[in-house]
């Protein structure tokens, strides 16, 4: 209970400075509504032309894409800000007033802010949603609905880690963007299914190959998302494939606290 409340503290603050601008406020959700839509309509228009994608029919495709969405809205609406922010405390000393509060200083470094804005995002994502499992006509399940809200957890859960294992190179790089721009790089290819990267016979396709084993067995950024969508439009095929997503996001998570906590061993405060 003391984490909630401290919890809904943070969102009142982010409110509070949110509304201090208002026009900023409007204007990146309006950003964010002309990239929701800019998206939907560019594969309204390929999907006039064919059918199925890689198995993936126009409904079914649009369930996956809100469930990106999803996923990265709640990250960048919780966490990136506050990976920025713990980079630039790190930077200019600052981090050693959260490491003197009396609350784990994880948490507090990674909840203190909250961006507001992308939460127009994750509306739309879920309305998204909704309006595809309505034209895609099967039945839903409750286990499916629960499955699909514990592998959205566990795909925020691995984003997370990637992210505040990232921010905790700052401690000895001063100054991490380029690290930042990688991130988004390599979760651009979490934007497809799985089965866009499939190769055939033809040599050309060796690296879609290559990059569908390490971003399924090494770094598993195309099941995180891949696995609650093909769960909730029930065409899951290969049950090893969310074993190894949850494997990995528990993983991920305990190796992210050990590198921040060994980081704020090496971090020597303001006064160096």
């Amino acid at each position: 209970m003391f984490y909630a409340g401290v919890l809904w503290m943070f969102v009142r603050n982010s409110l509070i400075r949110e509304m201090m601008f208002p026009a900023n406020f409007m204007i990146q959700v309006v950003t964010r509504l002309f990239w929701f839509f800019a998206r939907v309509a560019l594969f309204v228009v390929i999907y006039k032309e064919v059918d199925h994608i890689r198995g993936w029919s126009q409904h079914q495709y649009f369930a996956f894409m809100s469930t990106g969405m999803l996923i990265n809205a709640i990250v960048e609406a919780f966490f990136m800000p506050n990976c920025a922010a713990f980079c630039e405390n790190i930077r200019t000393g600052k981090l050693d007033f959260a490491l003197t509060k009396p609350i784990d200083s994880q948490f507090l470094v990674s909840m203190e802010r909250v961006s507001l804005a992308m939460i127009s995002q994750i509306m739309l994502a879920a309305a998204l949603l909704i309006w595809s499992l309505i034209n895609i006509g099967s039945p839903i399940s409750a286990t499916q609905v629960a499955m699909y809200l514990f592998y959205i957890a566990v795909a925020v859960a691995f984003f997370y880690s990637m992210m505040i294992t990232m921010a905790c190179t700052s401690i000895w790089f001063g100054r991490n963007q380029g690290l930042y721009d990688f991130w988004f790089y390599i979760t651009i290819f979490a934007q497809y299914p799985r089965s866009i990267y499939d190769g055939t016979d033809d040599s050309r396709f060796e690296s879609g190959e290559a990059l569908q084993f390490g971003f399924t067995w090494i770094v598993p950024i195309l099941l995180v998302v891949t696995v609650p969508a093909q769960i909730i439009v029930g065409t899951l095929d290969n049950r090893l494939f969310a074993v190894v997503a949850a494997i990995a996001a528990a993983m991920a998570l305990l190796v992210s606290r050990s590198v921040f906590q060994w980081s704020l061993n090496h971090y020597r405060g303001a006064s160096s």
